[in-house]
This record gives structure tokens, sequence and C-alpha cells, in this order.
């Protein structure tokens, strides 16, 4: 490995394990540049947060293992008053028109014209297209949702006039198609450099003048355009179900590879659980189940990679948030802010994240905030079967009365 070249830091007590692998990724001879994010936490490879430019190649395992994952925001024009009023047609809809979990598919599969690209050039995407299209439309599990709530926008802005609006917010990916194939190029990378040693290898990279890069780089695209067909189509069914159109609608990547200049320098930006954050750009960040989210304008940071942080960022893992806390606790927190929660896993509980407001202090040299929206209806995927046993309280080793 080449000497270790150092990288940008933003927030303050980050995730040891998240510091080292930003140190493992910048000493790749491929790396030319790197930024850590405010919200940065242990990820595979590439930390969650991580954003890294290399030199002609591209990381798999650097974009992600749901490539092209992205938020979506569609602002009514519906006034908060007919929201509270209609709320169990809000409930409805998400209930009906979207489904979350790991496998879950449509039986009569939605249309849409990014099916109708080429997904012949190479036997492995191809193979993934009818299982895509079942998945079309579907929002998948861990951290995805789909989430009413109120806008406050405190000036003109986006092309509407300053005010409170209802907003609907999608977090979702590429689904099983994009999972299977960021799992066999990241394989194939590590095949391909045998000499990284084994705490690097899920840094692997395929290179850009190969047939094995640029056949990635394509599946990845496609990946990309077929997530923002899936907000498409959720958006599209679930204010359709409710008779309702979008005002404005903001979206962007946070798990992606972009073709980016350094000065005159071209490279490979990967990042990973990370939103562009170029001058002017819109995005979204947002927070937990219970904490609010952020539409933000990029301020194009070059130290940053013109990039800014995904979300709030977990600060205990899944398992630990399921062993520390139980549905009693959820509910409670639910209930102190304000929110109805439809389905969601223990593992996704607000205190498992770290505080959203502090990780935007962070980096007020990266984006600007536009609107904050406030979370009010949350739907999830539901807990599994680990988590059921815990929805009421915690494990006290005594047998249940019968």
């Amino acid at each position: 490995m080449n000497k270790k070249k150092t990288y940008a830091q933003w927030g303050e007590d980050l995730d040891p394990s998240a510091v080292a692998q930003m140190e493992d990724a910048m000493s790749l001879p491929v790396s030319v540049k790197g930024a850590l994010m405010p919200d940065a936490h242990k990820g595979y490879g590439l930390p969650i947060g991580g954003v890294l430019a290399v030199s002609n190649a591209v990381i798999p395992y650097a974009v992600g293992v749901d490539i092209a994952c992205r938020m979506r925001m569609s602002i009514l024009d519906v006034p908060w008053s007919r929201y509270e009023a209609h709320k169990t047609r809000f409930k409805i809809a998400l209930e009906t028109e979207t489904k979350f979990g790991v496998g879950e598919r449509f039986s009569r599969p939605k249309s849409h014209r990014v099916m109708d690209e080429d997904w012949s050039f190479c036997h492995r995407v191809s193979s993934l297209k009818d299982k895509a299209w079942e998945q079309l439309g579907t929002s998948g599990s861990g951290n995805h949702f789909a989430e009413f709530g109120k806008l406050h926008l405190p000036e003109d802005d986006l092309g509407l006039t300053q005010g409170e609006y209802v907003a609907f917010l999608t977090h979702s990916g590429s689904r099983g198609a994009g999972a299977a194939i960021a799992d066999h190029y990241s394989n194939l990378a590590k095949r391909l450099h045998p000499e990284l040693p084994k705490g690097l290898n899920h840094l692997a990279w395929l290179d850009m003048d190969k047939a094995e890069g640029i056949e990635y780089f394509r599946a990845m695209e496609l990946m990309g355009r077929y997530s923002a067909a899936n907000h498409e189509i959720i958006h599209a069914s679930v204010l359709d179900a409710l008779g309702e159109s979008a005002l404005q609608v903001v979206e962007n990547h946070h798990n992606f590879a972009f073709k980016e200049k350094i000065g005159l320098r071209e490279v490979i930006i990967h990042r990973k659980g990370a939103t562009p954050a170029q001058k002017g750009v819109l995005g979204i960040i947002p927070g937990s189940m219970a904490d609010p989210g952020y539409v933000v304008r990029g301020k194009g940071c070059e130290d940053a990679l013109w990039s800014a942080a995904h979300g709030a960022g977990r600060r205990m893992s899944r398992n630990a948030a399921m062993k520390t806390y139980t549905f009693n606790d959820l509910n409670q927190v639910l209930k102190k802010r304000g929110i109805t929660l439809l389905s969601a896993g223990l593992d996704e509980i607000p205190m498992a994240y770290k505080s959203i407001e502090e990780v935007m202090n962070h980096q007020k040299d990266l984006v600007d905030i536009v609107a904050v929206f406030e979370p009010s209806l949350v739907k999830m995927a539901p807990p599994d079967r680990r988590q059921t046993r815990r929805r009421t309280g915690r494990k006290t080793g005594k047998k249940k009365k019968k």
C-alpha cells in the first residue's frame, strides 16, 4: 500500500472504526482525496459518511450495497388542517400503495420506462431484470421509509411562497437487484486484487479502462435510474390515491459514484452515505423517524469533495439497539413527539441515532438549510421475529403465566 494520504473530517467524537476505515481507504494506490462527514459510522470497506475520490477506478463497496440509495420529497398543495382532518386517508395510502421488507414485490409488476432500457449488456444484470421489475415501487427494509410531515419554508424558495406545507418523503434504493450487483462486482474486484490484505479487501477496485470497471459503472448507473423510478412510482401511486399532486419535487442519491473533476484532473468520487452538495445544488438530509429532516442547498466546499452528511448517522448498531431498548421505549418517544408509526423495527428507534441537529451544526460550511421537515406519519419495514419478542418490555427470564 502507498503512504496514507490526508483527508478532511467534519464532526466530533466520530466512530473510531469509521475513522480507521477512512484511513485505510486513503492508503489505496488509486486514492486521490477524501472527506469524512459528521454522520460517519462503520460500513463495509468505506465507512458510511465517507467520500473518496479515486483515479481511473471504481470501488463497488465504496458505492455501497444499496446502490443509488436515494431521497425524494414531494411538496403538496395541501393545508396542514386538511391533512390532520383526513389523516386516515393518508394512512391508507401509505399502507396500500407501497410495500416494505426484504423480498417484497408486486404480483402485478408496475410499468416504467426504466424496464424498457437495455438490461442485456451483461448476464448478471439481465438475470436480475424480472426480480427488479417485480420489486419496482417497493421500499425495502433497514432505515428505508415513507412518511408524511410538515415542511417549514421560512422564506420564498424552491419556487414556492414561504409558509407551511404538507410533504411526502421517501428513502429507498435499488432493492434486491442493486444488492446482487454490488455483491457480484465486489467479489469480482476482490478476486482481481488478491494482494490486498484481509482488512482492506472490501476496498478492492475495478479499473475504469477495463471491461469489468466499465461494466460495473454501467450497471451502477442503470441502478441509479431504477432507484429513481422506484421513488417516482411510489410518489405517483400514493399521491394518486389521495387525489393530490406535487407543487415541487426535491431528490438526490447518496450511495453512488460520480465522474467529476478536481481542478483539471478527472476522478471518480464515491459518496457512500453522503449527499451531493455542489454550490447551489438541492438535497435532502433526513433525521430519524421522530426527528426533523432538512432540505439543503450545497455551498460547494471542495475540501469536502462537494458533499455533506446523508442523515443523523447511527450511534449504536442494530443489535445493540434491540438489546438496549423495548417497544415500550419506542412508543413513549413517539407519543411525546406526536408521531404516528405504522410499522418499524426496534433497531430504528430514534435513540440509536446521533442528534441530527448536532450533525447539521457541524456542517454549516457545507450546506445552507432551506426548509425543515417534521415527520408526522411514518411507515418502515415491520419488525422481524427477533424483535417481536421485545414488543412490550425488557426480557426478565421469567416464563409467561398461562
